[in-house]
């Protein structure tokens, strides 16, 4: 496998008979509502059908970014950011978290436009986001040898470790009495009275009053044999993380080419803003119109294929019973190959730009599957058509930062609470009232 490191959670709770609540998914969504829940006293379980933290969760960049939001995030990434300065003391361990700044890199005028558009929506929060000029940029990009037209600064932005991150949470989360299950898939939901009245595993049945879905790339699936169409695809991004550099930038850097982000250990992370590999699978055309938008807005960063995951695709069961072996334990971890050859061309960007990286040294290639939504904004809703199942997917890339602030809004959202922000722009029925949501335009 090429997965990066991820810290293990030891042991695994066993499977009660009965709780409150059932989260579907061990990533940094799925153990954030866990803890959230169990901070309310609610019981919980969760369930994982690999390891904590496996797929996405440990593979993303490890921004924790308040700034270039869509608009419709805006409100729960700050309370996000915010949870991620409390949680190492919350959790009695590290995350890794630390505010280290972040900077929009720009190298054209009309880059800065877009950055000082986008601040319209960010000034009512005050978060201290603000434009500096080129002379600024060149100080704050330490080591930088390229004349950039400027950058949005983000001095409140931080990073944290993904690989540390979600497994820290878990093992919060069971401190405040949550029960967590590795190696354990669920298979479905039996209902009664047209409400959710269990969960089916692969190691038992456990009842319970509630089920929060926080699967990422596999939400789509759970939820068709449920006969619930949400509307999700999958794109493969490509990173790598190098040994440790001297010299290069403290703060994270988002330029028009590359993400950068310094690790820990002193390496760095680094990924190149169009390695995204969408691939042409069966749902590709059972949705076809509803992701065109998105298609449109962002065809620079992606890369469009046709190949194995097509046949893949095509072959895996969408319907099941829940006493037959699913997907979900045929396979524990989706582990796809990065696009190297785009990795080699990041290293030719990143040397060009900052001299330091000249002769970096790769520690690590990986690839990981992005859950995606028509509008890259996360579904965090109750599906009305299912009393007691909840969404907690479809964060486009952005649920590792925001991961705290959406693991508390379902989790206020399951125990009937008034919920941290406004959910009404991240609820399921977007999809089916006729607003046809569309991405971001700044």
């Amino acid at each position: 496998m090429t997965s990066p490191p991820v810290d293990p959670v030891p042991g695994t709770d066993a499977l009660p008979a009965a709780t409150d609540v059932v989260v579907v998914g061990g990533g940094i969504i799925g153990v954030c509502a866990a803890l959230s829940l169990a901070e309310k006293g609610i019981a919980t379980l969760l369930c994982e059908k690999g390891v904590i933290g496996g797929e996405q969760s440990s593979r993303n960049w490890g921004f924790v970014r308040t700034s270039r939001r869509d608009p419709r995030e805006i409100a729960l990434s700050v309370e996000a950011l915010r949870m991620w300065g409390q949680m190492d003391e919350k959790i009695g361990e590290k995350t890794g978290f630390v505010r280290a700044g972040a900077l929009f890199a720009c190298a054209t005028e009309a880059e800065l436009a877009a950055n000082e558009k986008w601040l319209e929506h960010a000034r009512p929060y005050q978060l201290g986001n603000r434009m500096v000029g080129p002379e600024e940029t060149a100080k704050l990009l330490n080591g930088t040898t390229r004349k950039w037209a400027g950058a949005l600064f983000s001095p409140t932005d931080g990073r944290a470790e993904p690989g540390m991150a979600a497994p820290a949470i878990a093992r919060g989360a069971r401190r405040l009495g949550a029960k967590v299950v590795t190696g354990c898939a669920v298979r479905g939901i039996e209902t009664s009275g047209g409400k959710v009245a269990a969960v089916v595993t692969e190691k038992g049945r456990v009842a319970c009053k509630a089920v929060v879905l926080a699967g990422g790339a596999w939400s789509r699936l759970f939820s068709g044999n449920l006969g619930i169409d949400l509307p999700q695809l999958m794109v493969t991004g490509s990173v790598l993380r190098t040994h440790p550099v001297e010299g290069g930038p403290e703060h994270n850097v988002a330029g028009p080419e590359y993400g950068i982000r310094k690790r820990a250990d002193g390496g760095y992370t680094m990924a190149k803003r169009n390695t995204n590999v969408t691939d042409i699978v069966p749902d590709s055309f059972r949705l076809f119109f509803q992701f065109m938008p998105a298609l449109r807005a962002n065809r620079k960063y992606l890369r469009l294929r046709f190949g194995r995951r097509f046949v893949d695709e095509l072959r895996r069961p969408r319907r099941w019973s829940l006493d037959a072996v699913t997907p979900f334990e045929q396979v524990r971890i989706m582990d796809p190959p990065p696009l190297e050859s785009a990795l080699e061309e990041l290293k030719v960007l990143v040397a060009r730009d900052f001299p330091a990286f000249r002769d970096l040294k790769v520690a690590q290639t990986w690839g990981g599957l992005i859950d995606t939504t028509p509008d890259a904004v996360p579904v965090i809703s109750p599906v009305e058509a299912l009393p007691g199942f909840f969404l907690a997917t479809g964060f486009s890339g952005h649920g590792f930062g925001i991961g705290p602030g959406a693991g508390r809004l379902v989790a206020d959202l399951v125990a009937g609470d008034r919920p941290i922000v406004d959910p009404r722009e991240l609820r399921f029925g977007r999809y089916t009232d006729g607003s046809n949501p569309r991405p971001m335009s700044v």
